[in-house]
């Protein structure tokens, strides 16, 4: 039996396993990188291990220091979770080698499968339908598009796609780089990439007594930049034979290496409903909230009796209803999905755990809690959300209206995509395919239409004079002229008079109904609406039921310290010079939309490009060197604006 589990891994998913241990009376530790010496996994273990540095390859890659962590801490078994090092067969004996319970597949599944080009070899032999791996050197027009992917790992990291064979080099080494940062194992390969294709997965699971459980399907096809957004269970619009087709495959890929433990293997479907298999990751999954919640049991709870030799009951259990998940990151998707790091002051999502035994229910899967920052070297996921209903309707429905309702203070986040995203009529009617955001991403990001983010800037003006001192009513002097604020993009005029506050606004028809300093009611157009208020340094959060905003705090008087020279090139998040385009230099001529300098954060790569066509006159990054964000990094000089200029001042 496990008495004490240490789990090498961060965030969501460690306190995930920290979660099941503490109900089933397991000890626990924690590992964390000096980045991660605050975090919440760390203050909800029994114990904590420091691995030193920041870096995934100087921490929660070192296998060998993981290992001596859980023998100083007297665990006497090892979770990977997911990402880093648990599909890595070599961590795996090295934990065994140390007398330790490894909870996971055995090391020869992991080496079978792990490597998606050795897996491919062996679902071909046992005769599941593939997609053929191409020799990008030869590649010619008719094989685009091309995918090229990292071998080894997960989670969208060293994965490219290729349209056009000028680029196949770049995007190669490209992929490697990022493969080698994510994994520390920088191969890669690549093979066709299928248009409109749908991402279906069947989870496994599979005893040491030749008992392989297939758990239905996910649809797992909403993704952004080859990561999963919104996944659910079971994949909707599939016919019986197609289903039998895809857990039939996934439990022969399980018995063809002898696994033990939870596993998923994937499939990608072609537009006219062919399965070819992609991968089997051998670890526990992002989504497998949704599997849980649809067939009513504790996945990490079974990989821990697994561990402890339990035998499976024959079938699985029946599975009930439709379940949903939403991956809430800190990233701004209408800026090319970029991370954004930051402070979280608030999570919270109302209605967790409410509800009677077959009634719609919401949970809330996270690594994150109030004052908790989210740095620059790991994943920007701040939490999944997961709502579970007797139908796919309804567990839609209640996850939008449960992310809608979401307090999220902090950083810029996803969850106005997410809610679009979940209302979108191809999502609703369920047509979906891993390109849905390439077609609907501007119309999912443009901003709202109507009143309603004017609505939300005159709460904040309101609620920020109350906490101010200007109380509603009594007999004071009254300024005759109104009072502004401007909150993005919103102006707000308004008048404090001995009854409450009077709006100025041409556009809306307000009054101030109740005015706290974080309540506000208002009566808009003859409708009374509530909007909860917080004010965190330069921006403003308004809640409401009807949505939320994060809204900036502008100045009255503008620092010129801020402005910046045209053409200038900022860092748009913290992180890490990787590369400067071959060549590029003071004096270099570019072109418009040419990469000139990439950046890593946050485990992805950033390419900064030219805004212009013209000159560089200013390179202040170097490979290697941190920047913040905001920071100076190159210049261009648009040649065609100085010839204008120069030939009107002639």
């Amino acid at each position: 039996m496990i008495s004490t589990l240490l789990v090498a891994n961060r965030g969501e998913i460690a306190c995930r396993v920290f979660r099941t241990c503490r109900e089933r009376g397991i000890g626990t530790v924690a590992v964390f990188s000096d980045a991660d010496a605050g975090a919440l996994h760390v203050r909800e273990a029994d114990a904590a291990v420091r691995l030193p540095g920041a870096a995934p390859a100087d921490t929660y890659l070192r296998g060998d220091l993981i290992v001596k962590a859980a023998l100083a801490a007297g665990a006497d078994a090892v979770h990977p979770g997911y990402g880093f090092l648990s599909e890595n067969a070599e961590f795996a004996r090295a934990v065994l080698d140390a007398g330790l319970v490894w909870v996971g597949p055995p090391p020869e599944a992991i080496e079978a499968m792990a490597s998606k080009t050795r897996a491919k070899e062996l679902m071909a032999a046992a005769g599941v339908p593939l997609l053929a791996p191409l020799d990008p050197a030869s590649a010619t027009e008719a094989d685009l598009p091309l995918l090229i992917k990292a071998a080894a790992g997960g989670g969208g990291r060293g994965m490219r796609v290729v349209r056009s064979l000028d680029t196949v080099g770049e995007e190669w080494e490209a992929a490697r780089a990022e493969a080698r940062s994510a994994f520390g194992d920088g191969e890669v390969f690549a093979e066709p990439y299928v248009e409109r294709g749908r991402h279906v997965e069947v989870q496994i699971l599979a005893d040491a007594y030749g008992t392989v459980w297939a758990l239905g399907t996910r649809d797992c096809s909403l993704q952004r930049r080859h990561q999963k957004v919104i996944e659910e269970c079971p994949a909707p619009g599939l016919t019986a034979e197609l289903r039998a087709t895809l857990t039939d495959a996934a439990v022969a890929a399980a018995r063809a290496v002898e696994y033990r433990g939870a596993g998923t293997v994937e499939f990608l479907l072609s537009p006219a409903g062919r399965a070819y298999f992609l991968e089997m990751n051998t670890r526990l999954q992002v989504e497998h909230p949704v599997t849980e919640e649809v067939f009513g049991v504790d996945l990490v709870a079974l990989q821990l009796a697994l561990a402890e030799g339990a035998q499976l009951p024959p079938t699985p259990p029946p599975p009930h209803g439709h379940a949903v998940e939403a991956r809430l990151y800190a990233e701004d998707p209408s800026n090319d999905w970029t991370p954004q790091p930051g402070r979280v002051h608030e999570l919270a999502v109302r209605g967790v755990g409410d509800g009677n035994p077959g009634h719609p229910r919401v949970r809330v899967d996270t690594g994150y809690g109030p004052g908790d920052g989210v740095g620059v070297h790991y994943d920007s996921m701040l939490a999944k959300v997961v709502a579970w209903a007797p139908t796919r309707a309804e567990a839609v429905r209640r996850l939008a209206d449960a992310l809608r309702r979401a307090r999220v203070h902090g950083p810029v986040t996803n969850r106005e995509l997410l809610v679009r995203s979940l209302l979108h009529p191809d999502f609703t009617g369920g047509r979906l395919d891993t390109g849905f955001y390439e077609r609907h991403l501007d119309a999912l990001t443009e901003p709202a239409a109507g009143d309603a983010g004017r609505r939300a800037a005159v709460a904040a003006a309101l609620a920020d004079a109350v906490r101010r001192g200007h109380p509603v009513g009594g007999w004071r002097n009254l300024a005759s002229q109104p009072q502004t604020k401007t909150y993005g993009e919103y102006e707000v005029r308004y008048h404090r008079t001995r009854d409450g506050f009077r709006v100025e606004d041409d556009a809306l028809r307000v009054v101030a109904v109740s005015v706290a300093p974080h309540r506000v009611s208002l009566e808009v157009d003859g409708v009374l609406r509530h909007f909860d208020v917080a004010e965190h340094g330069d921006h403003v959060y308004v809640d409401s039921p009807a949505g939320s905003y994060r809204l900036r705090v502008h100045p009255r008087f503008t620092d010129p310290r801020t402005a910046t020279a045209p053409g200038s090139l900022l860092a748009p998040m913290p992180g890490t010079v990787v590369r400067i385009a071959d060549g590029l230099g003071e004096g270099s001529a570019v072109t418009a939309g040419q990469p000139l300098i990439w950046l890593e954060a946050m485990k992805m790569e950033h390419r900064i490009t030219a805004p212009a066509s013209g000159t560089l006159t200013a390179l202040h990054a170097a490979p290697g060197s941190q920047v913040e964000v905001g920071a100076l990094l190159a210049v261009v000089t648009d040649t065609s604006v100085v010839t204008d200029t120069a030939q009107e001042e002639r």
